[in-house]
C-alpha cells in the first residue's frame, strides 16, 4: 500500500465515522452510554489503529449497544501524543496507545510496553497476567485516576530504518534518530540523538533530513508509512523492543461506575484483542517484509555483533541505574520485572529457543 493511498483511505474512514457517530446519537439520547476514545495512531492504520476501532465495535457489540465506543485518530481530538492527557482530563473517556509514549509521567510505565533486551510479548503477559504486573501498573496509574489494560501485541519488532549502512557504534554517534521509551535510552548511551514522533510525523521528518533514522514496528505498519521511500537499509531485528505491548487506558471513576457485566466487557475484549493483534501481525509482517524488498528495494541488514553487544551492556546499565535511583514504584516495577523475567526466560530459553535453531537449521518445506 502506498503512503499516498494509505492516508487517502484514512480520510474516507473518517468521514464514515463521523457519519457513524451521528447514527449513533438517537442510542445515546435513550440512555445509553457513549464514549470516546483517543489514539496515538492514524485512522485506519495496520495492527494497531485497526485493533482500536475493533476493541470499540466487540464493545458495542457484545453490550448490546449499551456503552458505544467512538474513536478518534491521533489528531482527530489531540495530538497522538497528547492521547493520555486527553483521558486524565475528561475530555475523552479512553485512549489508545504505547504505555511508554508517557515515561515523562512515570518511568515504570516503559516496563508495560518494552524493555531493551527484556521480555518477549508472551512472557510480558505472562508477568502482567500473572505474576503482579498488572497489579504495580494499577499503581501507576491510580496517581493520575487511571486504568490500564493490554490491547495488542506487535511481537518482536524490527530495528530501524536508516538512510546509511551500520558498521559499528561509531555510526551511531550523533545519529538522529526517533526510537522512544526505554530503548531511545539505550540508543543514547550508545551516542544517538534520540527523539519521539507520532507516527504520522515520522515520514515527513525523515523526509526534511531532521532525521537520520527511524524505528516504528516492523514491516506491516512501516510500509503504510512509506520510509522505504527515503532510507532503503532496514535493521533486524530490534533489541530494544521484543516484545511490544500496546494499551487501553480508561478513566477508572467512570470505568468503576460501570455495571459489572460492562467491565467484565472492556477488559475481556482487550484480552481478546491483545491475541487477535498479535495474529494480525503475524500473518501480515512477512507479506509486508516480501513487499518492501520485491517492490521497493529495501535491504534487510543485521545489526552489527559490536552495536548487539553494546546494547545489552547499556541496557543493563540503564537497569541498574532505575533500580538504585529510581522513584520507589518505579523500583518497584523494575525489580518486579526482572525478577519475573529470570523466571519465565528459563522456558523461552531452554525450549522455545532450542526449538527455533533446530526448525531453522533441520526443517524445510516447499
Amino acid at each position: 500500500m502506498k503512503r499516498r493511498d494509505f492516508f487517502k483511505q484514512a480520510s474516507v474512514a473518517t468521514i464514515g465515522a463521523a457519519a457513524a457517530a451521528t447514527l449513533a446519537t438517537p442510542a445515546i439520547a435513550q440512555g445509553n452510554i457513549h464514549w470516546r476514545m483517543v489514539t496515538t495512531w492514524p485512522k485506519n492504520f495496520p495492527g494497531m489503529g485497526v485493533g482500536a476501532q475493533r476493541i470499540a465495535d466487540r464493545i458495542t457489540a457484545a453490550s448490546g449497544g449499551r456503552l458505544t465506543i467512538q474513536v478518534f485518530a491521533a489528531g482527530e481530538m489531540v495530538p497522538g501524543l497528547q492521547a493520555l492527557d486527553a483521558v486524565i482530563d475528561g475530555s475523552a473517556e479512553m485512549s489508545h496507545g504505547a504505555a511508554y509514549y508517557w515515561q515523562n509521567k512515570s518511568q515504570g510505565l516503559s516496563f508495560f510496553t518494552g524493555v531493551p533486551y527484556g521480555m518477549t510479548s508472551r512472557e510480558l503477559t505472562g508477568w502482567v497476567r500473572y505474576m503482579g504486573g498488572q497489579e504495580i501498573w494499577d499503581e501507576i496509574y491510580d496517581q493520575f485516576g487511571l486504568q490500564g489494560f493490554l490491547s495488542g501485541d506487535t511481537g518482536t519488532q524490527a530495528g530501524g530504518w536508516f538512510k546509511n549502512e551500520l558498521t559499528g557504534v561509531a555510526d551511531v554517534q550523533g545519529l538522529r534518530f526517533r526510537t522512544p521509551g526505554l530503548g531511545g535510552q539505550v540508543w543514547a548511551k550508545l551516542g544517538a540523538s534520540v527523539t519521539n514522533l507520532a507516527a504520522g510525523e515520522i515520514f515527513a521528518a525523515l523526509q526534511s533530513g531532521t532525521l537520520d533514522a527511524a524505528e516504528f514496528v516492523g514491516p506491516y505498519n512501516d510500509l503504510a508509512l512509506g520510509f522505504y521511500q527515503i532510507a532503503k537499509n532496514y535493521y533486524f531485528p530490534s533489541f530494544i523492543e521484543p516484545g511490544l505491548a500496546t494499551e487501553l487506558v480508561v478513566d477508572k471513576a467512570k470505568y468503576q461506575a460501570l455495571p459489572e457485566d460492562l467491565q467484565a466487557i472492556v477488559r475481556d475484549v482487550c484480552q481478546a484483542e491483545y491475541d487477535a493483534v498479535a495474529a494480525d501481525f503475524a500473518a501480515n509482517d512477512p507479506r509486508a517484509l516480501q513487499a518492501l524488498v520485491e517492490q521497493h528495494g529495501v535491504q534487510i541488514r543485521h545489526f552489527p555483533e559490536e552495536i548487539l553487544e553494546a546494547g545489552a551492556k547499556a541496557a543493563t546499565e540503564l537497569l541498574t541505574e532505575i533500580r538504585e535511583s529510581g522513584d520507589a514504584l518505579t523500583k518497584k516495577t523494575a525489580e518486579s520485572f526482572v525478577s519475573a523475567l529470570n523466571i519465565v526466560r528459563q522456558k523461552t530459553d531452554g525450549t522455545d529457543s532450542l526449538f527455533l535453531a533446530a526448525r531453522e537449521k533441520y526443517f524445510k518445506l516447499s
